[in-house]
């Protein structure tokens, strides 16, 4: 054990002291999900669809009012199935459903509701988009009520009143307006931040894995273990030196991205006890991951060029720079082939349902299945080389 926590030890100095390593391992993360976080958060958080409301002038008056309104981007829906399937893809942050028969109410002195429809994984980032549309219904709700005041006492027509309100911009109670929350068991991470940093604690315990691969290759060449074989230090110590190094810097790098993700961008991460749970079993993958990239690659250069790429693409498919539900089913199968979509999925229920350990005990199943298989296999080839 000794033996192996001094092959451990000196691998983490050296790594320490690679800057390049350093940048990948500690920069390179925080500037991707500072970047990711801000372009999800800015390119769907004032975006609303707008479906229904017929061809009324009142409904088409509301709808322009609401394209017109600051902070606010609009886009019209033919159905309202389209709409909401906008809306679990995370193109529109809600969609303000208007009553066919909005005018027809309105006209005969009736009440109609708009509603506004989100789902959980997006409520919380909507709020400053959903604070406006209610702000343009009201005020649309008091135009048509202080032109009911004028028709009701006096001989001018709803139109011509209509237009007499706006100019006076009359206040009244607004029209009722109701937040309708849909798809309470979210498939998607929500937006922003939440949505950036476990994706990319995900991706990139798993590319810098890969990548650090080299240092064990490094190792071999220089005849750091033909030393310390010669010495009194059995082949196991060397493999459990080696994984212990690799679960070590796995470790560091999500933890990094967890304070860095809660402190700075404030990420909720969860249930405490399942997010430490999910972090420690993809440590493992990852670990598995480096040891066995260090054995299958014959040079430090083809580890640190193919390895990345190698966690990059798998990245792409199991959901870390898009949603898998956005995807072709058959894409969806494919990407969960891979650990990454399992740990995705795990982030999505603790983030996008509250969800606990008992919760995502099948994905860490899964997860662990994938840790034990590449440690064993990693295992092997080193002990392996060590023998020749």
């Amino acid at each position: 054990m000794t033996a192996a926590l001094a092959l451990a030890g000196a691998e983490l100095r050296r790594v320490v002291r690679d800057r390049t390593a350093l940048f990948f391992m500690v920069l390179l993360p925080v500037l991707v999900i500072l970047l990711i976080g801000a372009t999800v958060s800015g390119n769907t958080a004032t975006r609303v669809g707008i479906v229904g409301g017929g061809s009324g002038p009142l409904a088409g008056r509301l709808a322009q009012d609401l394209g017109q309104a600051p902070r606010l981007e609009t886009r019209a829906f033919s159905s309202r199935a389209d709409s909401v399937a906008a809306l679990r893809r995370g193109e529109v942050a809600a969609v303000v459903d208007l009553p066919s028969d909005l005018d027809r109410s309105l006209a005969s002195g009736g009440s109609a509701t708009v509603a506004v429809v989100t789902t959980s994984a997006v409520a919380q980032s909507a709020q400053g988009a959903l604070s406006t549309v209610r702000a343009v219904v009201a005020r649309h709700a008091a135009t048509v009520q202080a032109a009911r005041f004028v028709t009701q006492h006096s001989a001018v027509g709803l139109d011509d009143a209509l237009t007499l309100a706006r100019t006076v911009e009359a206040t009244s109670p607004p029209t009722q307006v109701s937040t309708t929350v849909v798809n309470s068991t979210a498939n998607t991470l929500p937006l922003g931040f939440s949505y950036s940093a476990p994706t990319m604690l995900v991706l990139f315990v798993f590319v810098n894995a890969l990548a650090g691969g080299a240092a064990m290759i490094q190792t071999r060449r220089t005849g750091v273990f033909a030393r310390a074989l010669a010495a009194p230090v059995r082949p196991r110590d060397i493999v459990l030196g080696e994984g212990l190094c690799y679960l070590l810097l796995a470790l560091g790098q999500a933890a990094l991205i967890v304070l860095v993700g809660a402190l700075l961008f404030g990420v909720s991460w969860g249930n405490p006890i399942a997010a430490v749970a999910l972090v420690g079993t993809w440590a493992l993958v990852g670990t598995g991951a480096g040891m066995l990239s260090g054995t299958l690659f014959r040079t430090p250069e083809q580890a640190s060029a193919i390895g990345p790429a190698v966690g990059i693409a798998f990245g792409m498919l199991g959901g870390c720079m898009w949603p898998l539900e956005i995807v072709p089913p058959a894409v969806r199968a494919l990407g969960h082939l891979t650990p990454h979509a399992w740990a995705v999925d795990a982030w999505v229920v603790l983030l996008s349902r509250g969800g606990g350990l008992l919760d995502i005990l099948r994905q860490l199943a899964v997860l662990l299945a994938f840790a034990a298989g590449l440690l064993v296999l990693a295992s092997l080839r080193l002990r392996r080389s060590l023998a020749t």
